[in-house]
């Protein structure tokens, strides 16, 4: 087998990042874009010692778990990879794949994983949209059916949309996307005509000029609230003013407009300098019966609605009393932390972002929760050598860990099995980590595995937020 064969293969299960599994003469071959149960044709594209990459090129016989992808840039476009996936067959898949790491990662023998809570919209249910410029990404097919000498302009190499896989210099230009609302994707046609209209330049990651770099909608699910940010190397208001009036004429549900600006030369949609254009510069959003202040660059679950489906099962399984102490590890903005805190004496959180604790105390104020604290600080010096909070406070009966992707470091585990909580929820995006933070904390028989509760927040990815709840060992 080498780079550039074409064979013939059935898939027969998934695996990791949403790819499909084939056996060709013992080596195991990973396929993006078919389904498990697919004859197919595929394109080999690596190939390595242990196992080769290839991509589905032609289905000849379809899986009873294929279905029509609602959008028409399915299997280009890097947002949603699995809109030809049936729904159930990707909770089930989420399900397989908690439990994978679970037991390849961690070691767990037999866990049992409930079956993945799935989301009741499977479109239209992200309030946060990431938009970029750039240089646009032209299909195969259409290369080829132009002359070979046929230059393209200026206005046709423009591009607003998302980065298509695997390739941060080119750009799929979006007259549609099925993940936000209809409002947003009219939303990006609008801005990209003004762009053109205004002769704007791209930002180029490649020599770091331009002017363009990302636009960001938000959108309440509860409020209909709805906010623009326009991010920019430059600070230019007059285009800035333009650009609002105009959206605001043709958009009056547009709440407001701001201005990003950042000369990073990461691609990362976030200013060093904010200017509110239009509006408050920030949109509110509920989850339960509290109300969140969200301003440009606050971190919020994507999925609104799911995300209280999350949190509840957070609360469930942390089987809370009115007498517990409760250390919320990750806080962010405080969103477990204050939908726990009715059902508990106190909650203390730990964040290391000072926008998010800001946001997080000033989310306490407007609810009017009077039992939350909301500390800043790198959670290895707050539980290892910056102790002094711990002064004359109750140990915690349960603590809550919602970690960004790369999980807790052993330090902050190491910490856990010191304070020794009755409790311990977890929350992740990223079953690996997890599983291999969990393997430590329940190392030496201190904490046992009591539910495992995969919850669907991005339908149609391969991504999965998992709950995992481990009591003290008596």
């Amino acid at each position: 087998m080498k780079h550039g064969d074409e064979l013939n293969v059935r898939l027969e299960r998934f695996a990791f990042e949403g790819k499909s599994i084939a056996h060709v003469d013992g080596l195991v071959v990973f396929v993006t874009g078919g389904v498990p149960g697919d004859e197919t044709r595929v394109r080999v594209v690596k190939v390595k010692k242990q196992f080769a990459e290839a991509v589905a090129r032609e289905v000849l016989s379809p899986s009873p778990l294929r279905t029509t992808p609602r959008c028409c840039y399915a299997g280009e476009c890097g947002g949603c990879v699995w809109q030809h996936v049936e729904y159930q067959a990707q909770l089930q898949f989420k399900q397989e794949h908690v439990r994978d790491a679970l037991e390849r990662i961690g070691g767990f023998v037999n866990v049992p994983v409930n079956s993945t809570y799935g989301s009741e919209a499977v479109y239209y249910y992200r309030n946060k949209m990431e938009f970029s410029f750039g240089e646009r990404w032209i299909p195969q097919r259409e290369l080829d059916r132009r002359s070979q000498n046929q230059a393209s302009g200026e206005a046709e190499r423009f591009a607003l949309g998302l980065h298509i896989p695997r390739r941060f210099d080119k750009v799929l230009d979006l007259e549609e996307c099925h993940l936000q609302s209809e409002r947003s994707s009219r939303l990006v046609n609008a801005v990209r005509s003004f762009c053109r209209q205004e002769h704007l330049t791209m930002y180029s990651t490649t020599t770091h000029t331009g002017y363009l770099r990302n636009l960001v909608v938000r959108e309440s699910a509860h409020t209909g609230e709805c906010m623009v940010n326009m991010v920019t190397s430059e600070d230019r208001p007059e285009v800035m003013q333009r650009l609002t009036n105009y959206l605001v004429k043709e958009f009056p549900s547009i709440t407001t407009v701001v201005n990003n600006i950042t000369q990073r030369k990461s691609q990362v949609a976030i200013g060093e300098t904010e200017r509110v254009s239009f509006g408050s510069g920030f949109i509110t959003e509920k989850i339960g019966k509290r109300i969140y202040h969200i301003s440009a660059n606050s971190f919020f679950q994507t999925n609104t609605r799911q995300a209280e489906v999350l949190y509840d099962a957070v609360a469930r399984m942390a089987d809370l009393r009115d007498t517990d102490s409760v250390f919320d590890l990750y806080s962010g903005t405080g969103t477990i932390a204050l939908h726990v805190a009715d059902k508990v004496r106190e909650v203390v959180g730990i964040e290391a972002v000072g926008s998010a604790v800001e946001d997080a105390r000033q989310n306490a104020v407007s609810n009017g929760v009077g039992n939350c604290t909301f500390l800043l600080g790198d959670l290895k010096e707050k539980l290892t050598k910056d102790t002094g909070w711990l002064q004359g406070r109750s140990a915690p009966n349960v603590v809550i860990v919602d970690p960004p992707r790369a999980g807790m470091h052993e330090k902050v585990t190491k910490s856990l099995l010191e304070l020794l909580p009755e409790r311990v929820i977890y929350v992740s995006c990223n079953p690996a980590t997890q599983a291999r933070d969990l393997k430590l904390l329940c190392s030496n028989s201190a904490y046992s595995i009591i539910e495992v509760q995969p919850v669907d927040m991005f339908p149609h990815t391969y991504h999965i937020e998992n709950v995992v709840s481990v009591h003290r060992q008596t």
